[in-house]
C-alpha cells in the first residue's frame, strides 16, 4: 500500500437508510474496522454535525474514518481519507488514504494509474442501493480484481456470509452491517 495508514478489512458505508443504527453498527465493528461517512442527503452544517458525533465514536473503537468529498475537507474535518470516483481522488495528499469506488476495467486502470490506495469494486451481488442493477457476480468480480495493483474491497449486496463465499477478506456494506 502507498499510504502509511494501515488498510482496514471490513468497512461500513453510511447512507440516509441506515443512519438511525450507525452508532451501534459502529460499536459492533470488529476494532480497527474501516467508516466511509457519505451523507450526501444532508446539508453542509447538518452533514458535518453528523460526521463529528460517528467520529467520535469511530475512532473510540480504532476505526479508520474515510470522508466521501475532497482531500481539503477530509483534512479540515479530520478524517483519514478519501473516496470518490478514481478522478476524484486527484492530485493525490499526503496523509490521506484514497479509496477508488471503480466498476469496470477502465475505472481500475484509472485508479491504478492515478496512484489509489485501494479499490471498492461493485456491485458485486444485488444492492438496495441500485435494485435492478446489473451486477458483477463473483467470476467477474476476481477477473477484475486481479488487474488492480493495491488491495480490492468487494461491494455491493456485501454481509459476513457472501464474503466467506466471495473468498475475499477485504469487504464493504450499507446495509450488510446494520
Amino acid at each position: 500500500m502507498r499510504n502509511s495508514i494501515s488498510l482496514p478489512k471490513i468497512w461500513a458505508i453510511s447512507d440516509a437508510r441506515n443512519d438511525a443504527l450507525l452508532e451501534k453498527t459502529l460499536a459492533r465493528l470488529p476494532r480497527e474496522s474501516g467508516f466511509i461517512y457519505r451523507h450526501y442527503h444532508l446539508d453542509d452544517p447538518h452533514r458535518w454535525q453528523r460526521f463529528r458525533a460517528l467520529r467520535r465514536i469511530a475512532k473510540a473503537h480504532d476505526h479508520t474514518v474515510i470522508l466521501s468529498d475532497s482531500a481539503l475537507t477530509a483534512k479540515e474535518w479530520g478524517a483519514d481519507g478519501i473516496y470518490g470516483a478514481p478522478r476524484a481522488l486527484y492530485p493525490k495528499r499526503e496523509g490521506l488514504l484514497h479509496l477508488a469506488a471503480v466498476h469496470n476495467l477502465e475505472e481500475i486502470g484509472l485508479a491504478n494509474r492515478l496512484g489509489a490506495d485501494a479499490v471498492l469494486l461493485s456491485p458485486v451481488f444485488v444492492t438496495n442501493s441500485h435494485p435492478g442493477g446489473q451486477t458483477l457476480g463473483a467470476a467477474r468480480f476476481h477477473l477484475l480484481a486481479q488487474h488492480s495493483c493495491v488491495p480490492v474491497i468487494a461491494l455491493g449486496g456485501m454481509n459476513a456470509n457472501r464474503a466467506r463465499t466471495l473468498r475475499t477478506d477485504r469487504w464493504a456494506a450499507i446495509d450488510g452491517l446494520s
